[in-house]
């Protein structure tokens, strides 16, 4: 009975800790993000399969600031959105081709493209939907 006490007073103690934390963090100007620093945009990558959308989805995720990323395989293009001052469209497609996919404002690094599995490794010359 003492076990059962404890934990329910250690469970509300943590719960109660947690929501004035974070209460504390919201008053403290600047701890929120400014509706106006995200930004969405749509882009054309190369790739062809869920393997390529898995990697190049991971690395857009991996750059400090952004917060969604999706690539469609069949329509080769992603929409990423991010805190714009945190990062930019640049950081994102260098950070895709880094792991070898091209855009349509970078080629992918050519030792990453030739890491790729066989069945990611896209016809150079593909189309991509926003490419000119």
């Amino acid at each position: 009975m003492k076990q059962i006490f404890l934990s329910v007073f250690l469970v509300s103690a943590m719960l109660t800790s947690c929501k004035n934390a974070t209460k504390e963090n919201n008053d403290k100007p600047g701890t929120e993000m400014a509706s106006n620093d995200v930004e969405t945009i749509h882009f054309g990558v190369r790739g062809n399969c869920t393997m390529c959308k898995a990697t190049i989805e991971k690395a857009v995720n991996g750059v400090d600031g952004v917060e969604k990323a999706d690539w469609n395989v069949d329509n080769k293009e992603i929409e990423v959105s991010f805190n714009a001052s945190k990062t930019n469209d640049m950081a994102i497609h260098k950070a895709i081709a880094g792991v070898g996919y091209d855009t349509d404002k970078m080629m992918a690094d050519d030792a990453a493209y030739k890491d790729l599995p066989m069945c990611c490794q896209y016809d150079h010359e593909m189309k991509m939907s926003l490419s000119k």
